[in-house]
């Protein structure tokens, strides 16, 4: 049987590329890392480094069972936590999953409340933007986005937390700072930055009612999340549309200004209504003045 501690061992001997910085790393003498790499290669039978210079390099082997001792070490990692619960009395285990703007806004908030009413729950916390298909991979709880008549799946229950509205960032000099709101139209040819690189529903939401009005955004940036895409409005790149949710913290230069877009049917917010695609166009091939409603994607858990 592998002695776990001669993997930890042997993992940092990997990472940091000899066995000096190895034991330096890990407060031991450079003859002990020694003695239970020679251990460890003597239980698996197998060359696990090779010289490289001044120091050691993994060999095929040593490659393949580094990456099996990350997982092997993560799962010690986790029981030896839930370990440590138990010792304290925290006996029960509730799980949440959460999307990133939703990290940032309410999750913390979430957390404290949990623990201080339930000290005896022990919290894992999962950054997730699917659902997952097989039941026991997903969460106990899970705050997602979705559209109207969202079906949660058999054994899960939906409940309708709040409609979060879009809204347009853009640089305090932009021709729009200042109002509160505009057509959607009206952002129709300026430069837009990306800011949804999973390409998820909220970024779908937005290009179709982008489409119903009648243009397609230019994006001149992809960026990966919100937080980075703010920063390219605040240097006077472009603006980006983002629910309100990952606008709760904006960087310096920057406002937000609420888009309507063009006339469409309202969605019930307890799943029962359809959106209606709007006419993007009048007899003219024009676009068309109608009547304006926010964007609102839909946060529900």
């Amino acid at each position: 049987m592998l002695d776990v501690h001669r993997l930890r061992v042997f993992r940092s001997v990997v990472a940091s590329g000899s066995v000096q910085a190895a034991a330096t790393n890990l407060g031991y003498t450079p003859s002990a890392v020694s003695q239970h790499l020679t251990a460890l290669q003597r239980e698996t039978g197998l060359t696990l480094l090779a010289k490289a210079g001044r120091g050691l390099r993994p060999t095929a082997a040593g490659h393949a069972l580094a990456a099996e001792a990350d997982r092997v070490l993560a799962r010690v990692g986790a029981a030896e936590s839930l370990i440590a619960d138990l010792r304290t009395g925290r006996t029960g285990t509730l799980s949440i999953a959460y999307f990133a703007s939703v990290g940032a806004a309410w999750m913390p908030h979430v957390v404290r409340s949990v623990l201080t009413g339930f000290p005896g729950v022990r919290l894992d916390l999962q950054l997730r933007e699917h659902i997952p298909d097989s039941r026991e991979e997903r969460a106990d709880v899970q705050v997602v986005v979705a559209g109207g008549g969202f079906d949660p799946g058999p054994g899960f229950t939906a409940h309708h937390l709040l409609d979060d509205p879009y809204v347009a960032v853009v640089p305090v000099g932009h021709r729009l700072a200042g109002r509160t709101e505009a057509d959607l139209v009206d952002l129709a040819d300026e430069r837009w930055v990306d800011n949804d690189f999973a390409r998820g529903w909220c970024r779908a939401n937005l290009l179709e009612a982008c489409t119903a009005a009648g243009f397609r955004p230019a994006f001149r940036v992809e960026a990966h999340d919100y937080r980075t895409a703010l920063a390219f409005v605040a240097a006077g790149i472009g603006l980006t549309v983002l629910p309100a949710l990952g606008a709760a913290h904006l960087p310096e230069g920057v406002t937000c200004v609420r888009p309507a877009p063009p006339d469409a049917d309202p969605v019930d917010p307890r799943g029962g209504g359809r959106r209606r695609r709007a006419h993007p166009g009048g007899p003219d091939g024009g676009r068309r003045p109608a009547r304006r409603r926010p964007l609102r994607p839909t946060a529900r858990c």
